[in-house]
């Protein structure tokens, strides 16, 4: 496993030497764009807008324009804007989990103490398990500052990257159902029935895989070999009834007998 960011967590004077991994990995099937006619391969070319010729990547500059011109900003620039962030992750303050919207939540990835700093991330996770708290902090990767907050899990810090709160899209357009709707209690009775037949003694969330590449896969192989798959049926369970609660007693009988 390769890192792709090093540097040091921040946490009062305390300077963590560490090295950042990311946690997922794409195992979405690679697909290639193709030209309709002749099954060639699309290129997508950086062409120069005046030129129309192609610009090779050491050649690729970043610009802002301002008023009629571009500035143009090197990796220097961008350190100079945030010098003390660009190699450290500064912890802020600290807040309990549930004190975050999953909204925020963006991308996970796994943190491994560099040498030396060994006993200072141990410290700073056992103290984030005792007091149940997640470490909330800032650092600038691929010239970007980003929002973030670090948690234990196991034996180790795993850093989760937020959104900031103006990347939040406003819900006051939506049409949403109010507070005061007409709910029946028989009908919230029997919904919270199906959650509680829903829910498991133990989560498991490595139960869940992905079987739309598996299938699309087997779709490639018998499309290679000129034989034809029929669409499957979709399971969901239906009823002919419109009334709400029919349909909530469906649903039991329905996962009861399954």
């Amino acid at each position: 496993m390769r890192s792709i960011w090093s540097g040091a967590i921040g946490f009062g004077l305390v300077n963590i030497p560490m090295k950042l991994y990311s946690a997922t990995e794409s195992a979405k099937l690679d697909l290639d764009m193709l030209d309709k006619k002749d099954h060639a391969k699309i290129k997508y070319n950086r062409m120069n807008a005046d030129s129309g010729k192609e610009v090779a990547w050491g050649d690729i500059v970043k610009g802002y324009k301002y008023e009629d011109d571009y500035v143009i900003l090197t990796d220097e620039d961008f350190e100079k804007a945030s010098p003390e962030k660009s190699k450290t992750i500064a912890i802020e303050e600290f807040t309990e989990a549930a004190m975050i919207d999953p909204a925020f939540y963006d991308t996970p990835y796994y943190i491994e103490p560099a040498k030396g700093g060994e006993r200072a991330y141990a410290l700073l996770r056992e103290a984030l398990k005792d007091t149940g708290k997640v470490a909330v902090g800032r650092f600038v990767m691929r010239s970007r500052e980003n929002l973030c907050i670090v948690r234990p899990q196991d034996n180790m810090l795993v850093l989760m990257k937020l959104r900031f709160a103006e990347e939040i899209r406003d819900t006051k357009e939506l049409n949403l159902p109010s507070s005061k709707v007409d709910i029946k209690p028989a009908e919230l009775k029997m919904a919270e029935a199906l959650i509680d037949q829903l829910t498991p003694k133990k989560f498991d969330i490595a139960k869940y895989k992905d079987t739309y590449d598996q299938a699309l896969l087997k779709l490639i192989e018998a499309k290679a070999k000129g034989k034809k798959i029929a669409a499957p049926k979709p399971k969901a369970a239906k009823t002919k009834t419109v009334d709400l609660m029919e349909q909530l007693k469906a649903s039991l009988a329905h996962k009861k007998a399954s």
